[in-house]
């Protein structure tokens, strides 16, 4: 492994190629919308307006589609970080 001679840090061409994109692969399993609406019993449109919403959060694949962290989801499933599902992810504005 060389050594990057700006920072001294790995040099880049020895890391993975998304790593020199700036992604940083955390081993977290990235779900689907209709993944993550099986989960919850939602449609997969409901997922995409929760995400949209902020409610939960969301990546892009470089076409766009939305992808779903996988500890993430299941921490809402667990009921941690059930600040904006006060309600219940069903639940509708007044």
């Amino acid at each position: 492994m060389g050594v990057c001679p700006i920072d001294g840090g790995a040099d880049p061409v020895d890391l993975p190629s998304d790593a020199r994109r700036g992604h940083v692969d955390t081993g977290d399993r990235l779900l689907t919308p209709g993944e993550v609406a099986a989960l919850f019993r939602v449609d997969p449109k409901t997922v995409t307006r929760w995400a949209a919403a902020g409610r939960i959060g969301s990546i892009r694949t470089p076409g766009g589609h939305r992808r779903f962290r996988e500890s993430e989801v299941r921490a809402l499933l667990e009921g941690e970080g059930l600040g904006e599902f006060e309600e219940g992810p069903t639940a509708r504005a007044s």
